[in-house]
């Protein structure tokens, strides 16, 4: 099928669909991709058995003029008719955002009224309650009447080889809105949520009722990924293998709730073609006086190449800094991670540490044992500024918390540079000056990628951008810290904590006695 997309009068593209998907999330996904939509897509069609006919009297005669059809929710890709029909898509989580389209087998063309905002992506966790989706009419009548036959005297429903398939696969579907990767107290929740819905579908062989539904739903989750992986979708077929390979290295998927993980590369674009900008930021980045509009622009173009580079192949940091050196920069690791999470990285972290300060300071102040703890308290007495209670507080989580590993490393100015970041994997590196004043410095593999930074958490905040942008997962010896940092201080990925985590955050909310 051919595509014109009208994005805006002044932006009106021309695509290509080799096959029409066989199911509404592979055209909610077909239309992401190739349109750069982001977040959950709402899809309706003209249903032209609800024509919208208009009555006209013309002398003594009476005439019924059929306008355009009524447009429904589409939730089948078969209710769609088979020679041509109109779409109207937009995305639930923006306002203005919506798309006119019209699609028969030799066009599909889109218009839109206002241009959507990149900052409306969903999390990558599911909601609570999770919301069991609509069946088909067939299925939703066998529920109904088995619903009405429980609650009556108790009767489960005998439950069709189809009608389970079916059930799946919408469940299915609505999952992988939120999250390709389900965890496994998300197919707790899902198949709870199922048995609570439709009481009908209980198992009278298991205590929960519903533990035979969760292990069918992981098969159909994987036989599903399966299929968008074989459709191209790029975040699956990353981790597609090769028949005879073992299957053995860690699932490359979002780990910490990114919302944009493994885009595809933008239309009109190539592999080849980026790579070029990519060589032209290279030697951008050379010039004394750098260019940072063009720099600013060729990353937002690239970015799905360099995800692809960094997710993928795993280079070591020293290579993406020399294949990627714009990304080294202090604005570009915002941006960067701007554009993975559509969060705000400063601002977020400075914000959650405002809004949990004094009861951080309280929390920590009752651990009286803890002797890192009652130190770091003491030098508030000579400086109890927000700046200082900040630093208190990111400094004091790994004590809190028990990690085993330091956040940061204390060195003087007057010993050997070569030893500074020895042994250092990840942190923040302290740089205690003659004149007492301290600098900091980000760490990543023992080399300073950040130095002479003010304070210690502008330090903080570039470490995250940095292990978001480079796709590093968190050190083992401080998971916890930066679990705290992302779920509870910057609040992403917040609805998903460890018992750890989770204790400390009900702490927070409590109110002091």
């Amino acid at each position: 099928m051919l595509l014109r997309v009208i994005l805006s009068q002044d932006d009106i593209r021309r695509i290509t669909i080799d096959n029409m998907p066989e199911t509404v999330i592979g055209l909610h996904l077909m239309l992401k991709n190739k349109l750069g939509l982001e977040g959950d897509l709402v899809v309706q069609f003209q249903d032209p058995e609800f024509a919208n006919e208009q009555c006209c009297n013309v002398t003594k005669y009476k005439y019924f003029v059929t306008t355009a059809n009524e447009l429904c929710n589409l939730s089948c890709m078969s209710e769609l008719p088979k020679d041509k029909v109109t779409l109207k898509v937009y995305s639930k989580n923006l306002e203005s955002y919506h798309t006119d389209s019209t699609l028969d087998t030799a066009s599909l063309t889109t218009s839109s009224e206002e241009s959507f905002s990149p900052n409306a992506s969903r999390p990558r966790q599911l909601p609570q309650p999770f919301n069991i989706p609509t069946f088909s009419f067939d299925v939703e009548l066998k529920l109904r009447h088995g619903n009405e036959a429980f609650h009556k005297d108790g009767t489960l429903l005998d439950v069709s080889k189809d009608t389970k398939s079916d059930i799946l696969d919408k469940i299915a579907e609505a999952i992988y809105v939120h999250n390709p990767y389900p965890t496994r107290e998300e197919y707790d929740l899902v198949s709870q949520a199922l048995v609570e819905k439709h009481p009908c579908l209980r198992e009278p062989g298991s205590v929960s009722g519903w533990y035979c539904w969760k292990f069918s739903l992981k098969f159909k989750m994987g036989n599903f990924r399966q299929k968008l992986r074989l459709a191209g979708c790029p975040e699956l077929k990353i981790n597609s293998r090769s028949p005879g390979t073992p299957g053995k290295g860690k699932l490359k998927r979002a780990r910490k709730s990114e919302v944009n993980f493994l885009p595809d590369i933008p239309e009109g674009k190539t592999q080849r073609s980026l790579e070029e900008e990519r060589t032209e930021m290279v030697t951008e980045m050379k010039k004394r006086k750098i260019d940072w509009q063009q720099i600013k622009e060729m990353m937002t173009s690239t970015f799905s190449l360099r995800r692809k580079q960094i997710v993928e192949d795993e280079p070591p940091v020293a290579d993406v800094r020399a294949r990627w050196p714009a990304l080294f920069s202090e604005r570009q690791i915002e941006a960067e991670f701007a554009r993975l999470t559509s969060v705000d990285l400063k601002g977020s972290l400075f914000a959650g540490l405002d809004k949990y300060l004094l009861r951080f300071l309280e929390v920590f102040r009752a651990r009286s044992g803890l002797v890192e703890l009652n130190s770091l308290l003491s030098t508030l007495d000579n400086d109890s500024s927000n700046q200082r209670q900040r630093a208190v507080v990111l400094m004091g989580l790994p004590y809190y918390l028990k990690d085993v590993a330091k956040l940061y490393k204390k060195v003087q100015v007057t010993d050997a540079e070569e030893d500074w970041t020895k042994g250092m994997a990840v942190g923040i590196l302290m740089v205690e000056q003659n004149n007492d004043r301290v600098c900091f410095a980000v760490v990543l593999e023992e080399e300073i990628i950040f130095p002479s930074l003010s304070d210690f958490p502008t330090a903080v905040a570039l470490l995250m951008g940095l292990l978001f942008a480079l796709n590093i997962d968190y050190p083992r010896g401080l998971r916890y810290t930066f679990e705290v940092i992302q779920k509870v201080l910057m609040d992403i990925g917040g609805g998903q904590c460890s018992a750890l985590v989770h204790g400390l955050k009900n702490r927070l909310l409590r109110k002091k006695n």
